[in-house]
């Protein structure tokens, strides 16, 4: 009668993991009753065990599935820069081609104008000395009435000042005359003074002789600039 109701106890308390048998109890149980008790304990922790693992694996489950998803999401980020970097570098190495154009342009442009300036310089010079052969061996002689020029020519009229004016300079032999006319070529009747007489002189060391004895005489007649 008592073993009945300890192994009716073992079973009540087995479907209530809470409701341990005592100490005495378990002893007082027969082999056959020790065994289901042990039997029923390892089941207990195999149930225990097997639900600790089923969450253990669904826990994992979940985190390896986090994993992946951000492991999804990095690569994702990954390939994102890739192409933004290499947008970048298409952009750079159009922006160097483009920089590398405007270089060789601005070296064109830049031995284009050292060319231009060049000519200018070279224009310039030439003009200069072009302007210095025609103006610097000029002269201009005033008050020569308007009239004499194409009774006596230019020629004679310019010898007789030279004579007038500087009586040593008439036995220096000077280069002809290149060229004479009247300015300004016609009269103008409003005028009461007489054109003035341009002489080009071939050589202008003629026309320094004579401006330098104009100097020295301070007064004279018919008076050349």
């Amino acid at each position: 009668m008592k073993r009945q109701r300890t192994i009716t106890q073992m079973r009540e308390k087995g479907k209530n993991p809470e409701n341990k048998l005592s100490n005495e109890e378990i002893l007082s149980l027969q082999e056959k009753d020790f065994k289901f008790l042990m039997l029923k304990m390892i089941q207990d922790i195999g149930n225990k065990l097997e639900a600790k693992m089923d969450k253990l694996q669904e826990t994992l489950s979940k985190e390896i599935q986090d994993i992946k998803l951000k492991q999804e999401e990095m690569q994702n980020t990954i390939t994102e820069i890739k192409h933004s970097l290499e947008a970048v570098n298409s952009r750079i190495q159009e922006a160097e081609e483009r920089i590398s154009e405007v270089e060789d342009r601005l070296v064109e442009i830049t031995d284009a104008e050292h060319k231009r300036e060049k000519r200018l310089k070279t224009n310039e010079e030439s003009l200069r000395e072009l302007w210095d052969n025609v103006k610097c061996t000029n002269i201009r002689i005033i008050g020569v009435p308007e009239g004499e020029e194409r009774e006596k020519g230019t020629e004679k009229i310019f010898q007789e000042i030279l004579v007038e004016n500087f009586p040593h300079m008439g036995k220096e032999p000077l280069t002809p005359i290149q060229e004479a006319q009247q300015v300004p070529h016609k009269i103008n009747p409003r005028r009461n003074t007489p054109r003035h007489i341009l002489i080009k002189l071939t050589k202008i060391k003629d026309k320094e002789k004579i401006l330098k004895a104009a100097r020295e005489k301070k007064q004279h007649k018919r008076e050349p600039q």
